[in-house]
């Protein structure tokens, strides 16, 4: 198959022919590039010229040669036109940058949004999806302290963690980034079905895998190396002993990215992954400076945003005073918040605006509140 006309719609024809193509992965892929120097010269070499590459199966030779999937390619080209996507190749200039050093980076992104040059100053926030209060309310805490200092928020559209993070962020007026282990014409999980609108107005949705391809569970562990891979460091928010985000944070050992957790309870199960990282010498976290302090000589001469906080505090009524100083580290239902200063919610809730607007506090999810450090 010839495949386009135009030579810009022609080099990507052949990109993401040779992404789909049958036994080609992303390493297979990189090693094809360096012999043949561009996926249309794959195609066009002899099955002679395709076995001077070690390795490289019979069957893998024979259907590079054959080529009978073009109709695919065209079909999936018109799908992302359709959709307003983009496709991303390792050659483009919006290719994130820090993810072309990894080992095996993906050959081609399917992207919803926009990756800019600020995104490179980005750190991953992750963790369990059966997470706790707290653990929730310290991934939002800490992705809020980084998008106020500047640095892009990245993470795995999981619920749990990932959400708590990606939320963080956005509230803070941020850029968030989420990694999806399935097409971006997927909702999943579907609770997440806001971030999907409004991700790509303030950051990106990408993915490796074409459209319509479903959450296997065999996606999830692969696209942790986007995840750390994008990032200067990976943070585990909150994990058990053997949660996927512990994965995220042994692949980011291997792209020589710095690795962060937050400690948990004493006895928690759900931080007991937590904890063995800090016990094999990862950074402790307890506060966005702590992220910010760690990262900051990687990202010289371009300085971070002052963080809020910096700014003096707005002044309060006594009510509003009264109801700041009892919010805490830890989140705090509306309900229980209004017990605590005697307030009924209808009473409460304006008060409660009032001080978020002042960027005092912050809500998260399921009318919870929690007081913004500084």
């Amino acid at each position: 198959m010839a495949g386009p006309n135009n030579r810009q719609d022609r080099e990507l024809f052949y990109w993401l022919a040779l992404r789909l193509a049958p036994g080609v992965g992303s390493i297979r892929f990189a090693r094809l590039l360096r012999l043949f120097k561009s996926p249309e010269a794959v195609f066009k070499a002899s099955a002679s010229d395709l076995a001077r590459l070690p390795r490289l199966p019979q069957k893998t030779i024979y259907a590079l040669t054959r080529f009978d999937w073009g109709r695919q390619v065209e079909d999936e080209l018109k799908r992302v036109r359709d959709r307003n996507l983009k496709l991303i190749t390792l050659n483009d200039s919006e290719y994130p940058a820090r993810l072309k050093e990894i080992h095996d980076p993906p050959p081609v992104l399917w992207v919803a949004g926009g990756i800019c040059r600020e995104d490179l100053a980005a750190v991953a926030l992750v963790g369990s999806r059966g997470a706790t209060d707290y653990g929730r309310a310290t991934a939002a805490r800490l992705a809020g302290d980084l998008a106020e200092a500047g640095v892009c928020v990245v993470s795995g559209m999981a619920l749990g963690i990932d959400a708590a993070a990606h939320r963080g962020a956005l509230a803070s007026g941020g850029r968030s980034i989420g990694v999806l282990g399935c097409g971006l014409d997927i909702v999943y999980p579907r609770p997440n079905r806001d971030l999907f609108e409004r991700l790509p107005q303030n950051g990106a949705l990408i993915s490796e895998f074409p459209l319509g391809s479903e959450p296997e569970p065999g996606h999830f562990p692969v696209r942790n190396r986007i995840i750390s891979g994008m990032s200067l460091a990976v943070v585990v928010v909150e994990a058990a002993e053997k949660s996927g985000a512990l994965i995220t944070a042994r692949l980011a050992l291997e792209q020589n990215r710095d690795v962060m957790a937050v400690p948990g309870r004493a006895g928690s199960m759900k931080s007991r992954g937590t904890h063995a990282l800090l016990k094999e010498g990862a950074r402790l976290v307890e506060t966005g400076q702590d992220i910010l302090d760690e990262i900051r000589p990687q990202l010289e001469p371009r300085p971070l945003a002052k963080p809020r906080s910096a700014a003096p505090r707005p002044e309060l009524t006594s009510e509003a005073k009264e109801v700041w100083e009892a919010l805490g580290e830890e989140t705090i239902h509306i309900d229980q918040l209004g017990r605590k200063v005697g307030l009924a919610p209808s009473g409460l809730a304006p008060v409660l605006l009032d001080l978020e607007l002042k960027g005092l506090i912050r809500q998260l999810p399921g009318m919870r509140y929690i007081r913004k450090p500084g």
